[in-house]
């Protein structure tokens, strides 16, 4: 018998625009901007490398860079020409937009453009709140997760996420943290590749805390 996706996930719950994970562990993800690298000059190149370096090393915590591929979706603008087709009555004009609309279609179907999203996801550990020493003696992992707790891990979470979103704006990057809408939408776009592509999201639960 096949298990629900949930199962199989590591995560417990996304609250407050934080991911908890079934460890009690929290994660924040900051979505970043991206820079054409190869259009940089030769001294432009280097001193994005040597920030990118200067960044790793000021970190002293771990930190995961994500990077989500899929093929471009411009159903939308495929069908916002259609509807301009439509509202022309003359037959030259016509001709021409049906022209450039099967020259899109095309264009995107035979190149297989993909999209770029770039994440950065900051962990922490309630058993940090406990010090060097103590954490010593504390369990690896944490069994509940208070309500204290977890604002307390939050306060620190998010003082990490804004000291990587400084960091990474040195690069000329810019960098959002993800509200819990949008981390679910992320999740359901990993799990759903196909369904995603083509432009089709689910309801979400109003109830659900931003």
């Amino acid at each position: 018998m096949k298990g629900a996706t949930q199962e199989f996930l590591e995560v417990d719950q996304i609250r407050e625009g934080i991911i908890v994970l079934k460890n009690k562990t929290l994660r924040g993800v900051l979505m970043v901007s991206s820079t054409n690298f190869a259009l940089k000059s030769a001294n432009e190149q280097n001193a994005i490398v040597y920030q990118f370096q200067s960044f790793l090393n000021s970190l002293d915590f771990s930190a995961q860079i994500v990077i989500q591929s899929r093929r471009l979706n411009i159903t939308g603008y495929l069908d916002q020409i259609k509807a301009l087709e439509k509202q022309h009555a003359g037959e030259l004009m016509k001709t021409q937009i049906k022209s450039y609309y099967d020259f899109i279609k095309q264009f995107i179907e035979a190149g297989h453009i993909m999209t770029k999203e770039f994440f950065v996801v900051i962990p922490y550990s309630p058993t940090e709140l406990y010090g060097v020493a103590a954490a010593k003696k504390a369990l690896k992992t944490v069994v509940s997760l208070t309500e204290e707790d977890f604002q307390r891990c939050k306060v620190q979470l998010w003082q990490r996420m804004e000291f990587a979103v400084l960091g990474l704006k040195r690069m000329g990057l810019q960098a959002i943290p993800l509200n819990t809408l949008e981390l679910t939408e992320l999740f359901w776009r990993l799990h759903h590749p196909s369904q995603a592509e083509h432009g089709y999201y689910p309801e979400i639960p109003p109830e659900l805390t931003l």
